[in-house]
């Protein structure tokens, strides 16, 4: 048996959204299935001022231009996190300052974050690691203080919520994923959630390649001018079809995704509990999105083996990300490897586990016994 790390999930009506959508004549973006889109967010989550993009990463870059960055100033973000989260600050000329994680959550280490910022800081840039929300009430209070821009990288938290209010919620902006490695998935898709109300007009215009074309539309202009920086920040209708159609079985997805990373912390906990690992801790939240499970062992050796073991069973785990600030352009930046100590030394021992939803239906158990043996074996050679 094969058990890939990760495989989207599949609905019964995604071909037909799809084939609706097409028929239609009409498959740019904010058409109808957009609007569904945006009306079930709107419905479910409470999430408004939705902007369906193209990706994850257009999201950041749509909310780092509206947000006015420029050169000079300077963006907090973590290093570990993926490329586009510092590209995103990149392109508009700041810089990423990168800082240290918290090692329970992997999320942002805010001690860490208050000793960074300077008169030229603009804006915090936090990740929801995993689907765990990151400590929204500190950074809000942080940002606050500091008269700075907070802008949530929430790729992974779609679905996950923070003391009863959604993932998204948060922040002047806040950005989904929609990839094919995400609990929902269009294949390539995002979202940009602007809560910053006065923000909202400019950001219709930034959709729409800089243009005014969204008040011809409604007829409150005859004809559409360019009037501010833009790109073509919008998703097919096509792919929104198959975003809805996912979205409508999300309770369902994320149930199947619990039950994974449920029986993955009953058969890890007893290694946890002697310090030989650390995992996801998902006992610590009410509702989180189940989008990672990660172990963070206690050596490099260790889980280089527990990989290369799982692999030997044809099941495929993943080490994460590389830090930001030790890559080559990290290096251009001015940054060495042993700047963020904790952040390296977590990134060479952690370890991402497959998970889907369809592995609740086949493979569970075949993947949870490779696992155990595995352990022990790892364990037993080392006591």
């Amino acid at each position: 048996m094969t058990i890939p790390f990760n495989k989207p999930y599949a609905t019964e009506n995604e071909q037909n959204y799809v084939y609706s959508a097409l028929r239609s004549g009409k498959l740019s973006g904010n058409n109808e299935f957009a609007i569904k889109v945006q009306k079930y967010i709107k419905d479910k989550h409470n999430l408004e001022n939705v902007f369906l993009v193209p990706s994850g990463t257009a999201a950041l870059e749509m909310g780092a231009w509206l947000s006015g960055l420029e050169p000079g100033d300077e963006v907090i973000l973590p290093s570990y996190t993926f490329s586009s989260t510092a590209n995103a600050v990149l392109l508009t000329g700041a810089k990423p300052i990168f800082c240290e994680i918290d090692p329970l959550t992997l999320n942002v280490n805010i001690k860490h974050i208050e000793s960074l910022i300077t008169d030229r800081t603009k804006m915090l840039l936090p990740i929801d690691y995993a689907g765990i929300p990151c400590e929204i009430e500190s950074l809000i209070n942080l940002a606050t203080k500091n008269n700075l821009l907070l802008m949530i990288d929430a790729a992974q938290s779609y679905g996950s919520y923070y003391k009863g209010k959604a993932c998204g919620s948060f922040g002047d902006l806040s950005t989904f994923s929609f990839h094919e490695s995400k609990n929902i998935s269009c294949g390539e898709g995002g979202a940009l959630v602007v809560n910053k109300k006065e923000w909202v007009e400019r950001a219709h215009i930034m959709q729409e390649k800089g243009t005014d074309r969204r008040l011809v539309l409604y007829g409150q202009k005859s004809k559409y001018h360019w009037v501010d920086i833009g790109s073509s920040y919008l998703l097919s209708d096509i792919l929104s079809a198959v975003l809805l159609s996912q979205m409508e079985q999300e309770d369902n997805i994320f149930s199947l995704r619990k039950k994974i990373t449920d029986a993955y912390f009953k058969l890890l906990k007893p290694y946890q509990d002697k310090r030989m690992i650390t995992i996801t801790p998902y006992d610590k939240y009410d509702r989180v999105n189940n989008h990672a499970f990660w172990i963070v062992f206690d050596s490099e050796n260790n889980k280089n083996e527990f990989i290369l073991r799982l692999k030997d069973k044809e099941i495929y785990a993943y080490i994460g990300y590389i830090p930001l600030h030790s890559s080559p352009m990290g290096k251009k930046l001015g940054y060495e490897e042993n700047d963020l100590p904790l952040t390296t030394s977590i990134s060479k021992r952690i370890v991402r586990l497959p998970l889907y939803a369809g592995l609740a239906e086949e493979g569970l158990d075949y993947c949870l016994e490779q696992i155990y043996d595995i352990m022990n074996s790892i364990y037993s050679n080392n006591e």
